[in-house]
């Protein structure tokens, strides 16, 4: 028997998805350009949702797609109540996912350190010994 998923998540999921869609098909602001929604969290009644987006590879502004996103957010939900066909939407906030980046960063972090310390302590050759 497949495991039962809770609602909220389920809605999650369908958000994320149509969020996308409509975001690329609907939104004609420039600021926007190409973003990725990351993830999709909504509360237990389903009454809120925070979304996830980064710009797509890091190109435009994420503060100007921020606040055109966040413009966009009643009609955005408007068009999921249709889409999902609920009675209410969920309250969309946008929030810039910088996890990418600094998933990013700390990997460079690493192999900084990994070059350092090998600068420091060179293996010794393996055939003169």
């Amino acid at each position: 028997m497949p495991r039962e998923f809770p609602r909220a998540r389920r809605v999650e999921e369908q958000l994320k998805r149509l969020l996308a869609e409509q975001i690329r098909r609907e939104v004609k602001d420039p600021r926007v350009g190409l973003v990725t929604i990351t993830a999709v969290e909504v509360s237990r009644d389903l009454s809120h949702a925070t979304v996830y987006f980064t710009p797509f590879a890091g190109i435009g502004d994420p503060a100007a797609a921020l606040d055109a996103l966040k413009h966009a957010a009643g009609y955005l939900r408007h068009q999921i109540r249709n889409l999902m066909r609920l009675r209410i939407a969920p309250e969309l906030e946008f929030r810039l996912d910088d996890s990418v980046e600094r998933g990013a960063r700390l990997s460079a972090l690493i192999h900084d350190a990994v070059e350092d310390d090998r600068r420091r302590h060179p293996d010794p050759d393996p055939d003169t010994e």
